[in-house]
């Protein structure tokens, strides 16, 4: 089966696809692809899925490495609207 490994940085991504036997692992796709020793990756995901390296792959799935995130989601909102001007009603 076919499976498309992706890692990403802020302003680019490498995606690789690797052919896996049929019920290979998360962790067997991460290390065909070569991103097994990836010290960034925090976690996995598949489509965006939460997942653990145990999970059993199918056919087209798009596997993720997960990073830390760069800033807290509420301080960054918090910086967009001190940006943004107030608008009147």
């Amino acid at each position: 089966m076919k499976v498309e490994v992706v890692r990403a940085w802020p302003r680019r991504f490498q995606a690789l696809s690797v052919e896996l036997a049929e019920g290979a692992t998360l962790g067997q796709a991460v290390a065909a692809a070569g991103f097994d020793g990836d010290a960034e990756a925090v976690g996995y995901a598949v489509f965006g899925v939460r997942a653990g390296a145990d999970t059993v792959l199918r056919e087209g799935d798009r596997v993720e490495l997960l990073r830390p995130l760069q800033v807290d989601p509420k301080e960054a909102r918090r910086r967009r609207a001190e940006e943004r001007p107030l608008k009147k009603k």
